[in-house]
C-alpha cells in the first residue's frame, strides 16, 4: 500500500495535535510511519496504527552540525521506508525533512508550518533576516514541483512569500476538536469573572500580559481571577522562570497550577479564556479546545489569533501587550453576565463550523489523495493483476 511518513520534533507534539491525520491516512489505507523523538506518548500514536520511527534530535539546538546530523539521520530513514509522501510538521521539520526527502529524491512533500515562530513574529533585523533565508530554502532547494504547504491561517503564507491564492496552499483548521471529547459546559452563575490561560509558560504566550492586565482590573475594582495552567518549555529560548511563575503565584487573585490532562474540567470552572499572544502561532488548540466548551476567547492581533476569534462576535482581539486595553475588556466581561454566556455560546458554535478534527480529516483525505493519485492507481492495478 502507498507509504506516508510524518516528520515531526518531538513525539508529544504529534500527538496533541496531529493523531487526525494519521487517522485520516490510515482510513485511506495508508502505510503510516511517524518519524519523532520518542519520550513519553508512541503508545497514543500507535493506537492510531502508525509505526513509529525513532530519532533523536534536539529541537532547540540550531548548532549546523547538529542539524546536518539530523538531515543525515532523517535521509537515512526515508531511504531505508521509502515512502511515497513525506509530510512535515513544523518549521525544523520541514528544513531538516525537506532536505533529507531532497536527498532521498522523494518529489511528494508536504510543508505544515504550524506556525513562524521567533522568525514570523520578531520585527527586527535578524527577524527580517530569518525571513529572507527562509522565504530562500522554502521557494528554492527544499521545494519539490509535487511540494504543497499546509497552513493554519492565511497570514502566514505572505510571510514566506508564497500567495495564499496559490494551488500550492492549502488550509486547515488547527489541530481540530473532537466535540464529543470537548462538550459545551454550563456557563457559570455569579462569583468573580474567572479567567484560564492554557498554554506552554513562554513569553511568547503572553502569559506576563495576561497577569498584568488582570492585576491592573483587580486594583481598579474589578471582580476577577487568574488561573495559569501549563508547563515551562525546557527546549525552548522563551521559557518563563520558575521563580517569575512563583512569584506571579504569589499576586493576590492570580495561581500557577502547572500543567493540566484535563481541560474539559478548567473550562467548567472558568468563564473565559485569555491568551494575549505576541505572534508565532499556526491556530493555538487552546483557542480552539476553550471555544468548544462554551468559552470566549481573549486574545490578540497577530495571525492565527485573530483568524479564528472574532472581535465582539465570540471574544476579543486586543493589540500585543496592550496591558490597559485587556484590562478594560476584563471590566467589560466582569460586569456583564449575559454578555460573557453570549460570546461564549458564539464561540461554541464558531469552532463546531470547519474546526473540527472531522473537517481536518477531510482536509488533508482530500490533499494525500490528490498528491498519491497515481500511485494509488498504480497500486490498485497491480492488485487487480494479481487478482486476475
Amino acid at each position: 500500500m502507498p507509504k506516508i511518513a510524518f516528520v515531526v520534533t518531538e513525539d508529544w507534539f504529534f500527538a496533541s495535535h496531529f493523531l487526525p491525520m494519521a487517522r485520516a491516512a490510515r482510513e485511506m489505507g495508508l502505510d503510516v510511519v511517524v518519524v519523532t523523538r520518542v519520550r513519553d506518548h508512541a503508545e497514543a500514536i500507535e493506537a492510531t496504527g502508525a509505526r513509529i520511527v525513532a530519532v533523536e534530535a534536539e529541537r532547540r539546538s540550531l548548532d549546523p552540525r547538529a542539524l546536518l546530523r539530523a538531515v543525515a539521520d532523517l535521509r537515512a530513514v526515508l531511504v531505508a521506508e521509502r515512502p511515497d509522501l513525506v509530510h512535515c510538521i513544523a518549521l525544523k521539520s520541514i528544513l531538516t525533512g525537506g532536505a533529507a526527502a531532497r536527498a532521498a529524491r522523494i518529489e511528494r512533500r508536504v510543508f505544515a508550518p504550524t506556525g513562524l515562530g521567533l522568525v514570523g513574529a520578531r520585527l527586527d533585523a535578524k527577524g527580517r533576516l530569518g525571513r529572507l533565508v527562509l522565504r530562500s530554502l522554502l521557494r528554492g532547494p527544499l521545494r519539490s514541483p509535487r511540494t504543497v504547504f499546509l497552513f493554519e491561517n492565511r497570514d502566514d503564507p505572505l510571510v514566506l512569500g508564497l500567495d495564499p491564492a496559490d494551488a500550492d496552499c492549502r488550509f486547515v483548521g488547527g489541530a481540530g476538536i473532537d466535540p464529543l471529547a470537548l462538550p459545551i459546559q454550563p456557563p457559570l452563575a455569579d462569583g468573580p469573572l474567572r479567567l484560564a490561560l492554557v498554554a506552554r509558560m513562554l513569553w511568547s504566550k503572553g502569559v506576563d500580559t495576561a497577569v498584568e492586565a488582570v492585576t491592573l482590573a483587580r486594583r481598579q475594582g474589578v471582580e476577577v481571577e487568574l488561573d495559569l495552567f501549563g508547563a515551562p518549555d525546557p527546549s525552548n529560548p522563551r521559557a518563563i522562570a520558575a521563580e517569575t511563575l512563583q512569584e506571579w503565584n504569589e499576586r493576590d487573585g492570580i495561581r500557577y497550577l502547572g500543567p493540566t490532562r484535563d481541560v474539559v474540567a478548567v473550562w467548567a470552572r472558568h468563564d473565559a479564556a485569555i491568551l494575549p499572544s505576541r505572534g508565532g502561532e499556526g491556530l493555538p488548540r487552546t483557542l480552539l479546545e476553550s471555544a468548544a466548551c462554551g468559552r470566549l476567547n481573549l486574545t490578540t492581533d497577530v495571525p492565527g489569533c485573530r483568524s479564528f476569534v472574532r472581535d465582539g462576535v465570540d471574544g476579543f482581539v486586543r493589540p500585543v501587550d496592550d496591558v490597559d486595553g485587556l484590562a478594560g475588556v476584563i471590566a467589560e466581561l466582569a460586569a456583564s453576565r449575559d454578555l460573557v454566556h453570549r460570546l461564549g455560546a458564539a464561540a461554541a458554535a464558531r469552532v463546531r463550523d470547519g474546526y473540527t478534527e472531522r473537517d481536518v480529516m477531510a482536509a488533508v483525505t482530500s490533499l494525500y489523495r490528490e498528491l498519491l493519485s497515481d500511485t494509488v492507481a498504480g497500486h490498485e492495478g497491480r492488485h487487480v493483476a494479481r487478482q486476475t
